[in-house]
C-alpha cells in the first residue's frame, strides 16, 4: 500500500495544517496526486518504466503532518473515499472505531521500558524521550537507546497479543536519526512479531488497507463487543464464549504493523 504524509510538514504559525479547511486539505491531496502521477514530468526521467500501480486508486489513506489537522482533512477524505486516517494524535492499544465514516487508526501508547510513562509507537516520540530532540546525540548512547525503542515496540505488541488483541499500530520514518538506531529497532521489533506468527502464532502483518478490508468484513456486533476490552484486558471466560455471547461470533484479531509514514 502506498499512503500519503502529504506535502510539507507545515505545522506552526497561521499557516499550520491544523487550522485548514477541508478545502486546503482537498487542494493538498490533489497536488499529492500530481507529485507521484506526473512524475515524468516533475522529475524528467521519461525513460523509465511506468509505476505499477494507479494512485487515484490507491490512494485511500495516509497520516498528517505532526499530526495535526484531522478535523479539517476527515470532510475532504470522506469526499474521496478514503478509507482511514492515521492522524489521531495518540491513541491507545484498544479496538478501533470510526470518526466521520472512515476509520481512525490512531498512534498507540505502549510500554517504554526503564520509564514510568508510556510512549507513542513511533520513532520520533522514542528520540523525543531518549536525546530531546537531538538526531545526532552521542554515539555511547545508541546501543542503550536502540534496545529500549526495540522493546517498547516489543511490549506493545505482547501486551496486546496477550490480552485484548487489539491491532498494534507502528509509524515510522525512512531515517537515520542517532545512527539509525530506531530504523534498526522497528526491523528487530517486527523479526520478533514474524517469528510468534512462524511459531503458530494468530499474527498477521497487513496494511492498514488490509486491516480496514478486515474490519468491514466483521460483524458490527462483534467489534463492538471487542471494543469493550480495556487495554490489557482479557476476555474473563475465554475468547470463544467472549465472541459467542449474545450470538456474535466468527472473529479472530490479528496484529497489524503497517509501512512507514
Amino acid at each position: 500500500e502506498i499512503g500519503t504524509h502529504f506535502n510539507g510538514h507545515f505545522c506552526a504559525g497561521t499557516g499550520s495544517v491544523g487550522n485548514w479547511t477541508p478545502q486546503q486539505w482537498r487542494s493538498e491531496i490533489d497536488q499529492a496526486k500530481s507529485f507521484v502521477k506526473q512524475w515524468r514530468t516533475n522529475s524528467g526521467w521519461t525513460d523509465v518504466e511506468p509505476l505499477p500501480f494507479d494512485y487515484d486508486k490507491e490512494l485511500v489513506g495516509g497520516r498528517t503532518p505532526c499530526l495535526l489537522g484531522q478535523d479539517g482533512l476527515l470532510p475532504a477524505a470522506r469526499e474521496l473515499g478514503w478509507r482511514y486516517d492515521a492522524s489521531s494524535p495518540g491513541g491507545r492499544q484498544v479496538w478501533p472505531v470510526k470518526k466521520q465514516g472512515i476509520w481512525d487508526l490512531p498512534l498507540q501508547q505502549i510500554p517504554f521500558p526503564g520509564r514510568s510513562f508510556e510512549v507513542l509507537s513511533m520513532d520520533y516520540n522514542m528520540l523525543a524521550n531518549q536525546s530531546l530532540n537531538s538526531t545526532n546525540a552521542p554515539a555511547h548512547n545508541h546501543p542503550a537507546w536502540r534496545r529500549q525503542a526495540a522493546q517498547a515496540y516489543i511490549s506493545g505488541f505482547r501486551r496486546a497479543y496477550e490480552t485484548n488483541r487489539a491491532p498494534f499500530f507502528v509509524g515510522n520514518h525512512f531515517e537515520q536519526w542517532n545512527g539509525g538506531i530506531y530504523m534498526d529497532a522497528v526491523e528487530e521489533a517486527l523479526r520478533h512479531i514474524a517469528r510468534e506468527k512462524e511459531k503458530g502464532g494468530d499474527v498477521r502483518l497487513v496494511s492498514f488497507r488490509q486491516f480496514t478490508d478486515w474490519l468491514d468484513a466483521q460483524r458490527p456486533e462483534v467489534l463492538d463487543r471487542l471494543r469493550t476490552l480495556d487495554v490489557g484486558q482479557e476476555p474473563a471466560g475465554g475468547w470463544k464464549d467472549f465472541l459467542n455471547d449474545g450470538g456474535a461470533g466468527g472473529a479472530t484479531a490479528g496484529t497489524e504493523a503497517p509501512n512507514a509514514a
